[in-house]
């Protein structure tokens, strides 16, 4: 659910390809993996979970069981899960994270489809009314797929305000939106922000800068609200965009020099993603079923 195409957003005018982060040059192939468990047994604040074992995909409902052992999986290394729908077994997330001690960032999936829109606000109520709802977010990237228009993703967000007003509400999307259309700052309690250099085709050297770009651009319309980096993450496999290469030595290099980034300044950032996925093929490509930490027969990459 992080599609971009080429056209996503190119920042003009700065050069990405100077190193940031980590001097990596002394490290070999082995030294950055160890760098990279080591990296991730010290935590993170936040994960994208995964839902589909391979065969699954979108639609099909799944099961308690199915999501508590991805839950029991994810707890010794982060402190909150982000879902990102309330219905066809998703809504069992925010309750198993709450069970094992996790914070939840609980999102309700909006399209095009009204009637499913209905079931998702609804639902994401009812898990916020049990208590299992830390921060809502009310829909995610769905005006850059052109699937709302902005009076009626408002009118989704005033909704959901309305019926919880003791809960963070918010809504994901790619970081230049909120740039784009203020009203989305003005109706939000918190700043929901997707940022990832791979889809506008940055080279790994520079992604760390590239993404701190990201952020700030959003600050500096944020008026002074709390900004979450809700999804960022790199390819361990696949194709490339242009200067950006999926790889192994990438994906360990971006989520070293995230982590560490985001703990420094006090950023708090959810990673994507959890599993690898094989149905996510169909809209990435094949980058799509790569996005993991863990593999998809849920086992750590490295």
């Amino acid at each position: 659910m992080s599609y971009r195409d080429e056209a996503y957003h190119l920042y003009s005018g700065i050069n990405f390809t100077e190193h940031s982060g980590t001097d990596f040059s002394k490290y070999s192939l082995e030294d950055l993996k160890k760098l990279w468990n080591a990296t991730l047994k010290q935590g993170m604040h936040g994960i994208c979970f995964s839902m589909y074992e391979d065969g699954q995909q979108p639609g099909d409902k799944i099961t308690e069981a199915q999501v508590e052992r991805r839950v029991k999986i994810l707890k010794p290394y982060t402190k909150w899960i982000r879902s990102f729908s309330c219905i066809e077994g998703n809504e069992h997330v925010p309750k198993m994270a709450k069970k094992h001690g996790l914070k939840t960032l609980v999102g309700a999936w909006l399209s095009d489809n009204k009637a499913d829109n209905e079931k998702e606000i609804e639902g994401l109520i009812q898990l916020a009314k049990e208590g299992v709802v830390d921060i809502a977010a009310v829909g995610n990237e769905v005006l850059y797929r052109n699937e709302l228009t902005l009076d009626e993703l408002l009118g989704y967000i005033k909704r959901v305000k309305k019926a919880l007003p003791n809960t963070p509400v918010g809504y994901v999307d790619a970081y230049y939106e909120f740039s784009v259309h203020p009203e989305l700052v003005a109706h939000s309690d918190i700043i929901l922000s997707n940022c990832y250099p791979y889809w506008e085709g940055t080279h790994i050297d520079g992604a760390l800068g590239h993404m701190q770009h990201m952020y700030a651009q959003v600050e500096s319309v944020a008026q002074g609200k709390l900004i979450l980096i809700t999804e960022t993450g790199w390819p361990s496999e696949g194709g490339s965009l242009k200067s950006a290469f999926s790889s192994e030595e990438n994906a360990i290099k971006y989520f070293i020099n995230t982590q560490a980034w985001a703990k420094k300044a006090n950023i708090k950032t959810f990673y994507f993603s959890s599993f690898d996925e094989s149905w996510k093929t169909g809209d990435e490509g094949d980058v799509g079923a790569y996005w993991g930490l863990w593999d998809k027969h849920e086992k750590l990459k490295f």
